[in-house]
Order: structure tokens, then C-alpha cells, then sequence
């Protein structure tokens, strides 16, 4: 099953819990010696790959046992500047987000759209 946007949060979780039980078994690990591996316990494996929540350090630990931890740079890529921001900004790093846009947007005064 693909990853798709409208997915729920849960599904997403579920999903992603049953990759990485099909790769433990791939590698031929029980969830006993990835626990043992990933510095976790046997129960949280079972949680992840059961689709609840986990704190983001456990995943990473399980990923790298596993080593899907170079998959974060293909998911999560580093962000670069555009080339036309690179002339604006003469070779310094952007540290701020405009909100010029955010605020244009707001400048309209709100109506229902019956008033006539």
C-alpha cells in the first residue's frame, strides 16, 4: 500500500509499522534482538509495529538497526535556496519565513456573501 496524503494518522502509523516488521523479518531479526539491538524494549517494537505512536529517537534507533536510516534523506531532503533567492541574498542563508502573503490574504474584510 502506498502513502497517500489523505491517509489518517493512524493508517499512515500502520503502514509504516508494517514496513518495518516485514523488513525485521526480512533480516531475519526477532523482535526480541531488534529491541535488543535498538536499546528498547520488546514491548515498544511490538508497538511500533502495531502502528501506535512512538517518540522520534526510538524510531530512528529502530531504523538504523535496520538500516532504513538513510531513507529519512530520500523522505526529509535538505532544503536549499532557490537560485533567485541566492542573487537576493548574496550567498547568506535565509533565517527567516516571509509573512507578506499571510497577510494580504487577511486584508479582506469577511463577509457571508448575502448582504447586497
Amino acid at each position: 500500500m502506498n502513502i497517500e496524503p489523505l491517509m489518517s494518522d493512524k493508517a499512515v502509523l500502520e503502514e509504516i509499522g508494517h514496513r518495518l516488521a516485514r523488513r525485521r523479518v526480512e533480516m531475519e531479526f526477532t523482535q526480541a534482538a531488534l529491541a535488543r539491538e535498538a536499546g528498547v524494549s520488546k514491548r515498544t517494537v511490538e508497538r511500533v509495529e502495531a502502528g501506535e505512536s512512538t517518540q522520534t529517537s526510538i524510531l530512528i534507533r529502530i531504523l538504523r538497526v535496520l538500516e532504513l536510516l538513510d531513507a529519512l534523506d530520500a523522505a526529509i531532503p535538505e532544503g536549499g535556496p532557490r537560485p533567485l533567492d541566492l542573487l537576493k541574498l548574496r550567498g547568506k542563508e535565509r533565517q527567516r519565513a516571509s509573512s507578506k502573503k499571510r497577510k494580504d490574504q487577511h486584508k479582506k474584510e469577511w463577509s457571508w456573501g448575502d448582504e447586497t
